[in-house]
């Protein structure tokens, strides 16, 4: 088992403060999302199947750079700030309300309106070309393409209580959660939600844990979605909520989740 996965399996353990089990409806799924190409535009989705990985096809394929290097917003050990890849959109070559599994191939659609499936080599080319870098597509091998787990989750709650401290509206889609949850109230009310269970509808159980942290992304303009670039957002949450938006989250259990399905705490 790799060090990224073994993470991944014990996002619920050893987190200070855990609360004690007491099951409880907090909120429903407003909406779910996937983005089959890390760091591009993704896609809305009614449904979406759940599997050990995440969502399926969800993170799958990546953009890398000639160092091996995993295309992003930013630079670590792992990843390459690439700039410009939020230009681009990538959707599963089936309708979205499929579910379709981990071996779909996604396609590209460029700024110009061209397509390309991921595994065309003319699309490395064209995107090379575009970012003005050498750049290669390539699906997920033993090296994790998200970042810090295989779900990430928000709640409105905690979209009004940014929106209370910038003064305007904020659209919940710079986040690229997976699951918005609709959520009563004003607040980081996530937080108290660390180290226990989530179970969605009738067949998904996922283990919540800690807060997501935050990058440079969160500012960046997204056109496909019609935003532009507000680099306040991440100084606000620095100064908020220790750059930490949303909950990491691993899957117990899979299976289908579609918008509306009740969540249950427990």
């Amino acid at each position: 088992m790799s060090a990224v996965r073994r993470l991944y399996s014990c996002l619920c353990e050893d987190i200070p403060g855990r609360a004690e089990p007491s099951p409880l409806p907090v909120s429903q799924v407003a909406e779910l999302a996937r983005y089959p190409v890390k760091s591009m535009g993704g896609e809305r989705l009614t449904r979406a199947r759940f599997t050990s990985d995440g969502v399926a096809g969800d993170r799958r394929w990546a953009v890398y750079t000639a160092d091996g290097g995993i295309g992003s917003g930013k630079t670590t050990r792992r990843f390459r700030r690439v700039d410009g890849l939020l230009t681009l959109r990538a959707r599963l070559d089936e309708p979205p309300a499929a579910a379709p599994g981990d071996g779909e191939v996604p396609l590209m659609v460029f700024p110009d309106g061209r397509e390309y499936r991921a595994d065309d080599p003319a699309a490395g080319q064209v995107l090379s070309t575009l970012l003005g870098r050498p750049l290669q597509l390539r699906r997920q091998s033993s090296v994790q393409h998200h970042d810090e787990a295989p779900v990430h989750l928000v709640t409105t709650a905690a979209v009004r209580k940014l929106e209370q401290l910038l003064g305007e509206p904020v659209d919940v889609a710079r986040f690229r959660a997976n699951i918005v949850l609709e959520a009563e109230g004003v607040g980081f009310i996530e937080d108290d939600w660390q180290g226990r269970h989530l179970t969605i509808g009738d067949q998904v159980e996922l283990c919540l844990g800690p807060g997501m942290p935050r990058c440079v992304m969160v500012g960046m303009p997204q056109p496909h979605d019609r935003l532009g670039p507000d680099a306040r957002l991440l100084k606000l949450l620095g100064h908020a909520h220790q750059v930490r938006f949303g909950l990491q989250a691993s899957v117990v259990r899979g299976g289908i989740v579609q918008r509306g399905d009740l969540a249950v705490l427990g």
